[in-house]
């Protein structure tokens, strides 16, 4: 096939653009320039949102472009207006934060599937969550055949340095008494991103159409698992101090900033309970978590880590000592 990658050299479109490479695939990736791209691709240089380097696509035709773009979504848009003649398939990455998980009284949707309606664009918790929704929608009206891959949580080697999994990896191996918000129980739900891409090279090599959710099944492990295994990962420096999730909002700790990828248990339940019955049926393999964790901490130890650490996520270390001394001071 031939492959454009919008991107192309940073975490998700990196490892599509290596994953079709790998299968002998004639892989062009469309980016500003401005990271190494994967050995075996073609380099256009340019920035989408300007009309004069997007005019570089004019003449070019391909099987399938993969775009995995969270901007503006106007860019989704122009990009399908300059391509829509000349292409046969188009797989978004869009993301299961696209869906409605609440009804009108407030309580949280079951299992999410493919039909869960979507936010309304003005009712979007996030930009991230509207822009996703958007570009959904202007996927869909350009009338070109398309695969709306709604992924959960990327996690894996490659994910920015101050983003979730690497901040908590990087927590376990300061060591000390560790902040730990509960319950230890909670089910998590996400994908590798290697999973993901093989996915990715899937669907367009099946030319499958369509929104998809794509992550591991929910409770694919526990919060409690899922940090006990980075804690091991990093040589067992780190001593879990448990509290209680009433404990963490009376701190006024701040779910997914301060504590990457804690959600309080009313809300978890809703963002880790994507459906994904129709993926496996189509083939997605998800790795155990500990092969991503593990990983992860090999990628962040070796030459080959990145240091754009993007928006730093974490804890103060003055706010944490001060929550810890005041809950745990009898066995710290």
């Amino acid at each position: 096939m031939r492959v454009l990658v919008l991107g192309g050299t940073k975490f998700v479109g990196r490892l599509c653009a290596s994953e079709a490479v790998s299968r002998g695939h004639q892989v062009t990736v469309f980016n500003r320039g401005s990271r190494p791209a994967v050995d075996g691709v073609t380099t256009l240089v340019g920035d989408r949102l300007e009309p004069k380097d997007l005019a570089q696509l004019d003449t070019l035709s391909f099987d399938v472009v993969i775009d995995t773009w969270h901007g503006d979504p106007d860019a989704v848009k122009r990009a399908l207006q300059t391509l829509r003649a000349r292409i046969h398939h188009y797989i978004y990455i869009s993301s299961v934060s696209v869906y409605r998980k609440h009804d009108e009284h407030g309580a949280t949707v079951g299992s999410v599937t493919e039909d869960v309606p979507l936010l309304d664009l003005d009712a979007a918790p996030t930009q991230y969550a509207r822009n996703k929704v958007a570009g959904e929608m202007n996927v869909v009206r350009s009338g070109v055949p398309s695969a709306l891959l709604r992924a959960g949580v990327i996690l894996g080697p490659g994910e920015c340095q101050g983003q979730r999994l690497p901040t908590w990896l990087r927590r376990m191996d300061k060591g000390g008494p560790t902040l730990a918000p509960g319950p230890r129980d909670m089910g998590l739900q996400f994908i590798d991103v290697r999973d993901l891409a093989s996915f990715v090279i899937d669907v367009a090599e099946k030319r499958l159409t369509g929104p998809c959710n794509v992550a591991s099944a929910s409770g694919h492990t526990t919060w409690g698992d899922f940090l006990d295994t980075a804690n091991r990962t990093v040589g067992d420096a780190a001593r879990l101090c448990w509290l209680e999730p009433d404990k963490v909002a009376a701190a006024k700790l701040e779910p997914w900033t301060e504590l990457p990828l804690w959600l309080p248990p009313d809300k978890s339940a809703g963002f880790y309970s994507a459906d994904v019955t129709k993926a496996m049926a189509q083939g997605l393999r998800i790795r155990p978590a500990s092969e991503t964790i593990q990983d992860t901490w090999a990628w962040m130890k070796s030459a080959a880590a990145e240091e754009d650490t993007g928006t730093l996520l974490g804890l103060d270390p003055d706010k944490e000592a001060k929550i810890l001394e005041e809950h745990f001071a009898d066995v710290l």
